[in-house]
């Protein structure tokens, strides 16, 4: 049975990839496992979630999208899962690498392997002080061997984007991540790190954050209520929508957007509308590609 669900997701996997470019898999020293953190697994409910299967993949998934132009700056999107997910689940379900393709913006987007298939938000190696920077340079290192890029290219803007518990892993690296992160888009998963948030939000005015939120994330909605009145109060304006509200003038005239949604949790970036989409669509620190 196991192998058989597992055929059943890798297949849509690989039909997605197919629709959405190049793509390359490579293995990173600098990604969030292996890491001593977890060099014993993780309890969680009284279930042990051993180091085999759980915390053993340093895979990154690279996508390059049809008509990429590359510069000497290469715009990146990065992208997190949540609980209970690994990179197939993230392109099968959450369709993440056809939504970043249909958005047409000149970009590279990555998705590293966190704590698979297990419920854990920790973000491992990637919480380290500039541990970020280098996983984009070994990001880079793989570009420039195919020939994707120039040998001199640098990584330009970025933009971390991420369901659920991603968002200590993102908080993580807005605060040292070792290079400059532009914009942070969190799907329902606003449980903590709001000081690492704030303080990334103070330190530069062109760093933009979207955060939409349910009632059914368990405690999403407090917190980002708890963000947002503390933003104010810092004179950092939120615009706050209801998601029935939304439209893409509300998104490149703000700052600083929180969305409620009356979805469900796993529901808010494509089910049924491209939220990914849509908010990378809109972003004033992406170019639309050209053909």
């Amino acid at each position: 049975m196991r192998l058989l669900f597992f055929v059943l997701l890798v297949i849509p996997a690989a039909v997605a990839l197919a629709q959405t470019g190049n793509s390359f898999r490579i293995s990173s020293a600098h990604t969030s496992f292996p890491d001593t953190g977890r060099a014993n697994g993780h309890r969680y409910n009284n279930l042990v979630y051993p180091v085999k299967d759980h915390y053993d993949d340093s895979t990154v998934l690279i996508v390059v999208p049809p008509g990429f132009k590359a510069g000497k700056k290469v715009d990146i999107v990065c992208w997190f899962h949540g609980w209970y997910n690994h990179i197939d689940s993230v392109l099968s379900y959450f369709e993440i690498a056809q939504q970043f393709t249909a958005s047409g913006r000149n970009a590279i987007l990555i998705i590293p392997e966190s704590a698979k298939d297990a419920p854990d938000s920790y973000g491992g190696k990637l919480e380290q002080k500039g541990r970020f920077n280098l996983l984009l340079e070994d990001v880079l290192a793989k570009l420039k061997k195919e020939k994707i890029v120039s040998k001199k290219a640098t990584a330009g803007n970025i933009i971390l984007a991420g369901h659920s518990g991603a968002y200590r892993v993102m908080a993580f690296i807005l605060q040292h991540g070792g290079i400059e992160i532009n914009e942070a888009n969190l799907f329902d998963g606003m449980y903590g790190q709001v000081d690492k948030y704030i303080n990334w939000l103070q330190a530069d005015s062109s760093h933009r954050f979207i955060n939409i939120y349910t009632n059914k994330g368990g405690g999403t909605d407090n917190v980002s209520a708890e963000l947002a009145q503390r933003l104010n109060d810092k004179s950092i304006p939120v615009a706050s929508l209801e998601e029935k509200d939304l439209a893409p003038a509300a998104l490149r005239s703000n700052r600083v957007v929180f969305i409620h949604s009356l979805k469900e949790h796993n529901d808010v970036i494509n089910r049924p509308d491209a939220n990914f989409r849509l908010f990378l669509e809109n972003s004033p620190h992406l170019q639309a590609r050209h053909y």
